[in-house]
């Protein structure tokens, strides 16, 4: 280290270190030597314990013992002391494993925990604990209640009464307490009541002292009371006239009053359950607390109706009610505390009432949707016989210079053939009949032989076709004003290789994405396309799946940055994994607060697909829909006419009139394993419609048997 000769000159900066060294060390010295603070490294240790010296904080210690808790605890009560230390409960703490201790204005406690995988070995921590309010412990006292932030000791002294007073006197002097005079307490009250049956009261305070800690502290009672064994009971706590007596509130919890402050609370139910519970202790005197209760509940509508019996720890037990709701308010005395207990139940009369607007409501909402259903059906039939009065019935004769495995009709556009995957899809202008006997004809004649199909109606028609080993399914289906074909199987693939694609080049947002603030899930501002889909019960607010679709014109890569910083944002948490990203394509699942979810994106028509579903697991277990773990749950109705039959996976469930509408909400029900379902729907009268419905573990489905006869299948969670 270069050293500085003496007379020079010192640089600046080297003063300031200097100066700042100074400081550290002053502070230092000053934490040695607070006296409310033990030095834990200083204390003694059971033999054989390894400490952990990776925390060097004089205010905590832990170590590792190789005994069990069960052998830990007991010897280090003894150990701790023999060193002079008291052990003591803390008030409403009294079931703790925590350890309390005090010497003197010290305060120490220690925890015990069970090292893992190590029954017959325990971990000791000791951490120091200040005592803002120190009073004298009596030596030799039993069943010590101590807390030191009042303070509040509750104990039994070994001596008689006129023993323990001279002990008191003389140590709360020490301590730096002085005894209250009628002359010195007329700030707090105009008289000290000091009349005990079979004892004695004396009033303390004490003033601010940065020495031993005391700040503010609020006058103290001490109350010594003979008992029948010669001993001597002892309480010291904050004088009740240093308390408020008129009590603010606080948060309501179940939607009931709470008074400030309380040292502990807790509450059942909520504002809107059937029954509701609150339970506190309020650091106030009772009649405070009654008084409390007095004004806010009359100010909630709440009337008072007589005393109810006591229950045990009980002062006072009022009956009230209101309107809609009956209850019982209990207050009694432990330690300094006054503990409430308030309880709410909604009346007979008022239950019955509610669940009769409530089945009004979803009778109401259900009938409203099943006439909307209906009318929407309705439109749709007669929108798609308009639509099919439009297309052609004429004959088709193939398409010259046709480079897939099977012809392709004249009227064909916007072919797609995966000769690679085996599939072919087109659109084309003429009717489900001419596009059917077009291939019906053209692969009979190519050596096909076609299988037997009960789907042949004027919309939809399914074919299946056989040749040499190999199979070909095709789907031809009216879509609005134009007929989609759908070909897949083992006669559409071809092995010559596809010619290499050229990659899209994605063009960028010419600004960076904003997220709507209106939309319930996030989406762009910059979209060209939007749809939000929602899924919930009949009189429920609450979806149990929400589904947005977009169309983005920006780079996959832009739409993926905006949707991970958005959505976690929301609280949602990317799952690393099954995440799949590529230029054209991605998939992520997240965890949301509320369930589970998945992001979609891809590519189409220069733009940015989106596709996010966010799902509702409570609304969905509320609701009755969720499925068995690892399966799909597939729900029936049937909004027609006449009973009608479904059949998947073996099993045929009967689906009466009306079920799933308003006098029957709920239909049948099955849980399926993953997979791909075949089913066939049966009417009486009518042939049996088959149709296919794939299903995914966690996924709950709902299938709807229209007037018309028509499935409609919807994914409801």
């Amino acid at each position: 280290m270069p050293m500085i000769r003496r007379g020079a000159q010192v640089p600046a900066r080297w003063r300031l270190l200097a100066c700042g060294l100074v400081l550290v060390a002053s502070c230092s010295v000053a934490a040695a030597a607070d006296g409310g603070v033990v030095d834990v490294h200083a204390l003694p240790k059971l033999e054989g314990a390894v400490e952990d010296t990776s925390r060097p904080e004089s205010w905590r210690l832990e170590y590792r013992m190789p005994t069990a808790e069960a052998v830990t605890a007991p010897a280090l009560k003894k150990l701790l002391g023999a060193d002079g230390w008291v052990t003591y409960l803390r008030p409403l703490d009294e079931k703790s494993t925590t350890l309390n201790f005090k010497k003197g204005r010290q305060g120490l406690s220690v925890h015990f925990t069970q090292r893992l995988g190590r029954p017959d070995q325990s971990v000791v921590t000791y951490s120091s604990d200040r005592i803002y309010g120190n009073v004298p412990f009596p030596d030799g006292a039993t069943d010590i209640m101590f807390d030191g932030t009042r303070p509040y000791l509750g104990c039994i002294a070994p001596t008689a009464l006129d023993a323990t007073s001279d002990f008191f006197g003389r140590e709360m002097a020490a301590i730096g307490w002085q005894k209250l005079t009628p002359e010195t307490a007329a700030r707090w009250t105009s008289s000290l009541d000091e009349t005990v049956p079979n004892g004695l009261r004396a009033y303390y305070e004490h003033p601010d002292s940065q020495e031993t800690g005391f700040y503010k502290q609020k006058p103290v009672m001490l109350t010594l009371t003979r008992r029948d064994d010669g001993r001597t009971n002892v309480e010291i706590r904050v004088a009740p006239f240093a308390l408020p007596e008129v009590l603010e509130a606080d948060d309501d919890m179940a939607g009931l009053p709470r008074p400030k402050p309380t040292k502990s609370a807790r509450s059942l139910g909520s504002a809107s359950s059937n029954k509701r519970e609150i339970s506190a202790a309020a650091m106030a005197e009772l009649p405070a607390v009654r008084a409390f209760y007095h004004r806010e509940l009359a100010a909630r509508g709440w009337q008072e109706d007589g005393s109810a019996p006591l229950a045990p720890g009980d002062d006072v037990a009022i009956k009230i009610s209101s309107a809609e709701e009956t209850g019982v308010l209990r207050l009694g005395r432990k330690y300094d505390f006054t503990m409430i207990s308030l309880t709410a139940q909604v009346k007979e009369s008022a239950l019955a009432a509610r669940a009769k607007a409530k089945k009004e409501a979803d009778e109401k909402f259900l009938g409203d949707a099943l006439g909307a259903a209906q009318q929407l059906i309705a439109a749709d039939e007669a929108r798609r016989k308009t639509q099919a009065a439009s297309l052609s019935d004429a004959p088709l004769n193939a398409l010259a210079d046709s480079k897939t495995p099977v012809p392709l009709p004249e009227t064909a556009q916007d072919v797609t053939f995966e000769g690679g995957d085996g599939r072919l899809e087109f659109t084309s202008t003429s009717s489900v009949k001419a596009l059917s006997t077009f291939y019906r004809t053209t692969l009979k004649n190519a050596g096909w032989k076609e299988q037997p199909s009960v789907i042949n109606q004027p919309n939809m028609a399914v074919m299946a076709f056989s040749k040499g080993g190999k199979s070909i399914s095709m789907t031809v289906m009216q879509m609005g004003p134009k007929v989609n074909v759908r070909a897949d199987g083992s006669g559409l693939v071809m092995e010559a290789a596809k010619p290499a694609a050229s990659p899209e080049v994605q063009a960028k947002s010419s600004e960076p994405l904003k997220p709507d603030p209106e939309s319930q899930l996030p989406v762009p501002t910059q979209r060209s396309s939007k749809s939000l889909a929602t899924t919930k019960m009949p009189g429920s607010e609450t979806p149990f799946r929400r589904e947005l679709e977009a169309s983005i014109p920006a780079s996959l890569a832009e739409v993926l940055a905006f949707y991970r910083a958005e959505l976690s944002k929301l609280g949602w948490q990317e799952k690393a994994d099954g995440a799949t990203v590529s230029a054209e394509r991605a998939q992520i699942d997240f965890t949301s607060p509320q369930g589970p979810a998945v992001l979609k994106l891809g590519r189409a028509k220069g733009e940015t697909t989106v596709n996010l579903v966010q799902k509702n697991s409570d609304a969905a277990v509320k609701a009755d829909i969720m499925p068995k773990a690892g399966q799909a749950r597939l729900m029936l109705g049937n909004i027609g006419p006449k009973e009608a039959s479904l059949t998947i996976n073996n099993q045929t469930m009967k689906i009466a009139a009306g079920a799933g509408g308003p006098q029957s909400p709920k239909g049948p029900m099955l849980d399926l394993p993953p997979g791909k379902y075949q089913y066939a729907l049966r009417l009486p009268g009518r042939p049996a419609r088959t149709e296919t419905l794939t299903v995914a573990a966690g996924e709950a489905w709902g299938l709807m048997v229209g007037p018309s006869g028509d499935v409609l299948p919807l994914q409801m969670y």
